[in-house]
């Protein structure tokens, strides 16, 4: 799931876990310009796993759809950081 489509997920209240639709993503920690690498996060058959940047935990959550969190905030829907436009 790697690239283009791949979620985005943001902790910008500093909750200790975020519940998500998917169990492969990417955490970018805090909307930029605030945010910490952005990291791939692949829970395999896992239903939780904590980023190694930010310490969220993450629970995936079969009833929500991939675009979807608790909190609904978490969803990252920002426009590209200069980083990430060279990609597209």
């Amino acid at each position: 799931m790697h690239g283009e489509g791949t979620p985005k997920f943001t902790n910008d209240a500093g909750m200790r876990e975020i519940r998500i639709g998917v169990r492969e993503f990417e955490c970018i920690g805090a909307t930029p310009p605030y945010d910490h690498p952005h990291v791939y996060l692949d829970m395999g058959r896992e239903t939780e796993i904590i980023c190694p940047y930010c310490s969220t935990l993450y629970k995936f959550d079969a009833t929500l759809k991939a675009n979807e969190a608790v909190p609904a905030d978490a969803v990252h829907h920002g426009t590209p950081t200069p980083r990430e436009a060279v990609r597209l």
